[in-house]
């Protein structure tokens, strides 16, 4: 509700009345005023939705001139042609500081991770925490549709005290969480940003008039080779375990799945093994189907085989992770 009480803040400031928003949004008033309150992801798309137009500001009040209605548009147009992810973000960070002097965005690499991070040129004051916020969840979910990809964050720093609403956060950012850092930024996975983008103009068009879902909720598909391994691998684990059959379901050779599974440090046993000790211990822990058949449904050909790698995996046997012993 902290962010909602930043949107009526800002129709305040304008000297105008939220209540239109607010019904819109299905947000009693009298709620807005309760710190444990709490809203809906609907709700609060909804709401910014109503507020960005009815103010003609899609900063909703943080800084010192409005963003007319269409500035993030305009954001992700001059990003779109982009060849791969790493350039979009450049194009996305550089192109920002046409709107607005308050802050500054840029993306840095380093060790295999990139970051963006935000560099604050004045007092955001009140509206500070919701902007910071916003405005990584923005680039974060235009990001992750422009490629067609979950981009899971290794962590998110955010440079004020954790607020008594903190358990939010972890619903926005995924990873590591810090409070006290010195400026807001998240850092992700170096690799993705040589992926190519998947939309094009059209694509633009149809997902500008709904965009918000995309900074609110987090994406969920993820490209990496290794997840749509994983992927595969839990949905076909007892028919296409093989690397001749994954090679074949992925469209790549033998020799570029071995491949580009290495480069990303991964291995094809290795994913294999992960994905059968899930499944094996989602089994064993909901069901009472016997050591054998849960041995054949995870892919090994015998109950000695799964028993021997099971102990491996987790230092008992199946039967002893079944009872808890």
């Amino acid at each position: 509700m902290a962010f909602v009480h930043s949107i009526t803040r800002a129709y305040e400031l304008r000297g105008m009345d939220p209540a239109s928003a607010l019904q819109t949004a299905r947000i009693a008033p009298h709620d807005v005023a309760d710190p444990q309150a709490r809203v809906t992801a609907a709700q609060f798309e909804a709401l910014n939705a109503h507020a960005m137009q009815e103010l003609d500001d899609e900063a909703l009040g943080w800084f010192t001139r409005r963003l007319p209605w269409g500035s993030h548009g305009m954001l992700c147009r001059a990003s779109i042609t982009a060849p791969n992810l790493g350039v979009a973000i450049k194009r996305w960070c550089r192109h920002h500081r046409l709107l607005t002097d308050d802050i500054g965005l840029a993306l840095r690499v380093e060790g295999g991770q990139a970051s963006v991070t935000i560099t604050e040129h004045r007092d955001l004051g009140e509206f500070r925490e919701f902007c910071l916020v916003s405005c990584l969840r923005f680039l974060h979910g235009y990001a992750c549709w422009a490629i067609d990809s979950r981009i899971p964050l290794k962590g998110a720093q955010f440079p004020f005290a954790p607020p008594p609403h903190a358990s939010a956060y972890p619903l926005m950012f995924t990873g590591a969480l810090q409070f006290g850092a010195r400026a807001a930024s998240y850092t992700f996975d170096e690799q993705y940003l040589g992926l190519p983008l998947q939309r094009d103009e059209r694509a633009l068009r149809s997902m500008l008039q709904r965009a918000l879902p995309l900074t609110v909720r987090q994406y969920r598909r993820d490209r990496l080779l290794g997840q749509r391994v994983r992927e595969l691998l839990h949905a076909h684990l007892g028919s296409a375990h093989t690397a001749e059959a994954l090679a074949a379901l992925l469209h790549l050779s033998i020799r570029t799945l071995h491949r580009q599974l290495h480069e990303e440090g991964l291995s094809l046993q290795a994913l294999k093994d992960e994905v059968r000790q899930t499944q094996a211990m989602d089994e064993l822990r909901r069901s009472q189907r016997p050591i054998k058949q849960v041995a054949l449904a995870v892919g090994f050909r015998s109950e000695k085989s799964f028993t021997r790698a099971f102990r491996d995996w987790t230092g008992t046997t199946p039967g002893a992770f079944r009872h808890g012993k």
